[in-house]
């Protein structure tokens, strides 16, 4: 049974920065003496709310994911901090918003810069506590010198080091319009931005081949779990997919291309993906795991049938004047995210929460319950909210960074609106409202109708959600808040060639002996 806590859940007798607790659960015993679990956190790319089957009736592709539901804790009103992909990974691993750590749209492949080196990630917080960490996966925070995962608090990384459509490659997928396949002559294999894979601060193959990169994936997650649980210390492990991110690829071609056909393929890929990870955390440390599932922020909508699905959080209100709920907005469907927890015989199966959560809580969650403080000198937004939830606008439109939208309770106030590229190339324009749009998603979870600003309600309500708003903007303005350089440097592009001065590479592709034979020249490896 779930009751209304403010700031905690009671969790197997842990106390952790949620908001909920289980009524028949008790502490028995002092938090010292309890064995830190294990954390796993899978972080989906570009998943769309209605994807997950336990949530919405029309998908049948994720039967693993609705499995966990099942034997676990889905919850249906849990959004990413952001709407898109840098500042939403910023949030997930500093536990503050983007206002806060400085990251406010996303990094590019000649980003100088990434998370600001001042604020401290989740891994360096358990790393410190003893844990083994690792990141797996697209990293999106930084990839310049030491702004690499390996420096901000990961012992291991494997993976793309931002999204695998900023880049060319030998498998492009599908995409709308097609990702462009890489130029490649036997002299210089990397002129063009290939996309690079790193394992930690090398890069083992570039052009990555995407195709089997959900399998390398899987293989490099399965063998860090089989390595830590060996070692006898807790481990965290971060696994960020490149799924569902177009371009879509997958190491079986879909054999129905109509429709939704590839975008259906693509899901149940990565539904086999993370039932294999749980598969293993079941045969290894299943009793003292605790396993995390969630989204970076909604689908992308201008991608078409390449996009997944929002299920009811349509923005309707948006819709009637282009664009549409979607990344890159604050509407619903753009941070509302499929999310589920899963510990076994530690979290109540089968069970739904309403709580309103958001990605900021994973941080403050995963200390909690490692038994670690937080970093002192600095607030967190995971801590700070319970019944509201703030929304940057991390999109195209508006001043980047901006608080955008406002969630009290069921309660969503918009001071501007905008929506993101629809599917029919419609743009909604951004429009500013001194008297914010009030919306009841209580009744009205479509975002269609907002309250009319003389009705009693909204007169109620408004009061309480500036309150709340002015309070954290204060709190903002008074914290320890970054910066982050987002500065362009060509010179910043990961590569393998040698003469470049941050890259550094193991040989590949048709340039290996060439390549080989200049380090080996130079002592440039």
């Amino acid at each position: 049974m779930l009751i209304l806590f403010p700031k905690t859940l009671l969790l197997a007798g842990c106390l952790i920065g949620l908001f909920y607790h289980f009524s028949d659960l008790s502490l028995g015993g002092k938090r010292a003496d309890l064995e830190k679990p294990n954390f796993i956190v899978i972080l989906a790319d570009d998943v769309g709310w209605g994807d997950l089957g336990a949530n919405w009736a029309k998908t049948k592709d994720t039967p693993n994911l609705d499995k966990m539901a099942e034997e676990g804790m889905r919850f249906v009103d849990f959004h990413s901090a952001a709407s898109t992909c840098s500042p939403s990974r910023a949030s997930l691993l500093t536990g503050r918003l983007g206002l806060r750590n400085g990251v406010t749209h996303n990094f590019a492949v000649t980003s100088v810069g990434g998370l600001p080196l001042n604020e401290t990630t989740l891994a360096e917080v358990l790393k410190d506590a003893g844990y083994l960490t690792a990141v797996i996966g697209k990293w999106h925070l930084g990839h310049n010198g030491p702004y690499h995962p390996n420096f901000r608090g990961f012992d291991y990384y494997f993976g793309i080091p931002y999204s695998h459509d900023m880049g060319c490659t030998d498998t492009p997928g599908y995409d709308l319009p097609p990702c462009p396949p890489c130029p490649c002559s036997q002299r210089d294999c990397y002129t063009g931005v290939a996309l690079p894979l790193f394992e930690n601060t090398v890069i083992v193959q570039q052009h990555v081949n995407l195709t089997s990169l959900a399998a390398q994936y899987a293989e490099k997650a399965t063998q860090f779990i089989q390595r830590a649980s060996e070692s006898g210390r807790p481990f965290f492990l971060y696994l960020a997919l490149a799924h569902m991110h177009v371009p879509l690829v997958m190491a079986q071609p879909p054999t129905n291309l109509s429709g939704h056909g590839a975008y259906s393929a693509s899901l149940r890929e990565m539904d086999a993906l993370v039932g294999r990870i749980k598969d293993k955390v079941d045969s290894t440390v299943k009793e003292n795991t605790f396993f995390w599932f969630t989204g970076d922020n909604g689908p992308w909508s201008q991608k078409c049938e390449l996009a997944g699905s929002v299920g009811p959080f349509t923005g309707a209100w948006q819709q009637q004047r282009g664009g549409g709920s979607a990344k890159q907005t604050t509407w619903e469907g753009g941070h509302r995210v499929p999310t589920l927890a899963y510990w076994a015989g530690r979290i109540p199966a089968n069970e739904t929460s309403s709580a309103l959560l958001s990605t900021v809580d994973v941080f403050p969650t995963l200390v909690s319950l490692a038994n670690v403080r937080v970093p002192p000198n600095r607030r967190f937004d995971g801590l700070d909210v319970s019944e509201t939830l703030f929304h940057p606008n991390s999109g195209a439109a508006g001043r980047i960074g901006e608080i955008k939208a406002v969630r009290l309770d069921h309660y969503k106030a918009f001071y501007t609106t905008g929506g993101a590229k629809a599917c029919d190339g419609s743009t909604g324009p951004e429009e500013h409202h001194p008297a914010p749009l009030l919306f009841n998603l209580a009744r009205d979870v479509q975002e269609q109708v907002p309250l009319a600003s003389q009705a009693a309600e909204y007169q109620a309500v408004l009061p309480e959600i500036t309150r709340a708003l002015s309070a954290v903007l204060q709190d903002i303005a008074t914290d320890n808040v970054s910066t982050a350089d987002y500065s362009h440097d060509p010179t910043a592009i990961p590569c393998c060639n040698p003469q470049h001065v941050v890259c550094r590479c193991q040989p590949c592709r048709p340039a290996l002996e060439e390549c080989s034979r200049e380090a080996d020249r130079t002592g440039s490896w």
